[in-house]
């Protein structure tokens, strides 16, 4: 059984206006609404997940879509650029698509691999990147954005810090991650468990200010595990490293370990099982409302207060 860490699960970020994030995730990027849900802790906002028809691990982005929560500050302390995989040649596609939506991009390379960056409508901070080697996960398609263009999944995700060392050590002790490249302040970590999804990106800067979460900023960051009896194997590894870090709870599609690492950035540990089609089948995923066991009983009155997605 693979005990290691299995790359990024999932990331979830802040909205401030739930229609808006639903139409720009899946009619400008082409993701799927793996899942329609609400946030465990406050029924009264949505919780929604995007990825590949499956909702694989390593393709999930999340979003709570607070209604007017106002916009936040990217700064240190906080993973403050998301990388998605795109296939090779597709980024002049991107670039023109992105512009027909009066997105602005700009062009670049990340350790020789060329990429756009551009902010989604809350400011959230995305990189379309064309990767070195292959990526041959399955993707979502749409009638306007095909398979050669289409989103794979995460690339890297970029953590902006202060000091990186304390950080490191959990990255390399604790999750075994190891360095792979670094490019003055950007430091590359990778995991060879598995070849996509699996890159952590540090970038230190001591005169960055620190971050304000809210709309427009990534809430935390999820690594995979296979299973919960590995997820617990993490517990105490994190406890042996010092770390404060919760009990397993059940989010309903996977388990989840959460802890807070010495740069200021909220981890997650979450695992595969039991995934999105306990609820409903993969040819339903993302169209119902399904709420958490507890919030049930409460499902007229929340779903009163939810936002208009129509």
């Amino acid at each position: 059984m693979d005990n290691r860490i299995l790359g990024l699960h999932h990331i979830t970020a802040i909205a401030d206006n739930a229609k808006r994030n639903l139409d720009f995730y899946t009619q400008v990027l082409g993701v799927r609404l793996v899942k329609k849900t609400v946030n465990f802790d406050d029924p009264g906002t949505y919780h929604f997940y995007f990825g590949n028809e499956n909702g694989t691990p390593g393709t999930i982005l999340t979003f709570f879509p607070w209604e007017g929560i106002g916009k936040g500050n990217n700064g240190s302390g906080m993973a403050t650029h998301i990388g998605y995989s795109v296939p090779k040649g597709s980024l002049e596609f991107w670039k023109n698509r992105l512009q027909s939506f009066n997105v602005n991009i700009e062009e670049g390379e990340i350790f020789g691999e060329k990429m756009i960056s551009f902010k989604d409508p809350d400011g959230l901070q995305l990189q379309f990147i064309e990767p070195a080697g292959e990526d041959s996960r399955k993707v979502w398609t749409t009638d306007d954005i095909k398979d050669e263009n289409a989103l794979k999944g995460f690339h890297n995700v970029t953590l902006t810090l202060k000091k990186a060392d304390p950080t490191i050590k959990v990255l390399t002790d604790v999750l075994g991650y190891n360095l792979k490249k670094q490019e003055g302040e950007r430091y590359r970590f990778a995991t060879d468990a598995i070849d996509t999804a699996n890159l952590v990106d540090i970038i230190e800067n001591d005169t960055i200010p620190a971050g304000r979460n809210a709309a427009g900023t990534n809430h935390h960051i999820a690594f995979r595990v296979k299973d919960d009896s590995v997820l617990m194997e993490y517990r105490e590894k994190a406890l042996s490293a010092g770390l404060s870090i919760t009990p397993k709870i059940n989010r309903d599609y996977f388990y989840s370990l959460y802890f807070r690492e010495p740069g200021g950035v909220l981890f997650e540990i979450a695992t595969d099982n039991p995934g999105f089609t306990i609820d409903e089948p993969l040819n339903e995923l993302g169209t119902n409302l399904k709420l958490p066991a507890q919030y049930e009983g409460m499902r007229e009155k929340i779903e009163g207060v939810l936002p208009n997605l129509s």
